[in-house]
């Protein structure tokens, strides 16, 4: 229980806050209201085992969306949540900077759909910017414990563990977005085997090396190699050499459809000026016939 008057803790039927600030939960329509002003010294909101559900987390979602959300930590263990009420939450805190940690274990309505949401809030690997653009703030986001139970393994536990190194990259980043940001880069984009873990799970099919500047490459396999070491170092040199060949390819075969329908535009542009000057032809021996018709009429009526 929490006392002091920059948090708040709901249980059961009691609810302790500061005055200027009240939560309410309808346990029959599974329902949270926020229903005055939020204090705004509000940093800690523990509502587990409330029956929230998507409903819910619509409400709470005002309390992370907006420049002046204080809330440090949310705490919505075993409660009714789904994925849709996940994917509330995520694009609440799309852009949160406030919130470092959210506590979702206990919900079994969140399936592997729903904790892919959370990954890519965290670590969007679809491209560079995404990464750069993911979540920095969180440094703790728990759906599920790992036990490490090789003889029982947990599927969601792949995912979960890929969230713990992205929250625990923001949490040694020092409150530096930009710093976290590059740092996942460098630990998950720029390894083979995590990348490749990463897009698996978030259903990407693309190469990293497509969105690097040829000019940048040697830097770049040069940071691998300081980072990951020869090994990694090797498997990107192939994958960059074979983006790039795929790239030239590909250029190469643009070129040449390009050539192809420009000969073809050629050959109908002659075409087209060879019948013009066919049509010219027949208009002007249509002209001189008529022409010819005019005058022998004429020379008719003289000699009547």
């Amino acid at each position: 229980m929490y006392n002091r008057r920059d948090s708040i803790c709901y249980s059961g039927h009691c609810v302790i806050a500061p005055s200027i600030f009240f939560i309410a939960v309808d346990v029959g329509l599974n329902r949270l209201r926020s229903t005055t002003t939020i204090s705004p010294t509000l940093t800690l909101l523990n509502l587990s085992s409330n029956f929230i559900n998507a409903d819910g987390c619509r409400g709470l979602a005002k309390l992370l969306q907006g420049g002046n959300a204080t809330l440090k930590q949310l705490h919505l263990y075993d409660n009714k949540i789904d994925d849709d009420g996940v994917e509330i939450l995520a694009d609440a805190l799309q852009n949160n900077t406030s919130l470092t940690a959210l506590g979702l274990v206990g919900n079994d309505g969140i399936s592997k759909h729903g904790m892919t949401i959370l990954l890519k809030l965290v670590n969007d690997v679809s491209s560079i910017n995404a990464t750069l653009q993911s979540n920095h703030t969180l440094s703790y986001l728990r759906v599920i414990e790992i036990n490490h139970n090789e003889l029982d393994p947990d599927p969601h536990e792949e995912i979960q563990t890929h969230v713990n190194v992205a929250t625990e990259i923001n949490g040694n980043s020092g409150s530096d977005p930009e710093a976290a940001g590059k740092e996942k880069i460098i630990q998950t984009l720029l390894h083979s085997m995590k990348r490749s873990q990463l897009c698996r799970l978030q259903g990407i099919d693309r190469s990293l090396y497509s969105e690097i500047d040829p000019l940048h490459l040697p830097e770049v396999l040069s940071l691998i190699a300081q980072r990951h070491g020869q090994g990694e170092l090797y498997a990107a040199v192939l994958s960059s050499i074979m983006t790039l060949c795929s790239t030239m390819n590909r250029e190469k075969c643009i070129q040449q459809e390009r050539d192809y329908h420009a000969a073809k535009a050629a050959e109908h542009i002659a075409k087209v000026e060879e019948l013009d000057k066919e049509l010219a032809t027949i208009k002007e021996a249509a002209a001189m016939r008529s022409q010819d018709n005019v005058c022998s009429q004429s020379n008719k009526r003289r000699r009547t």
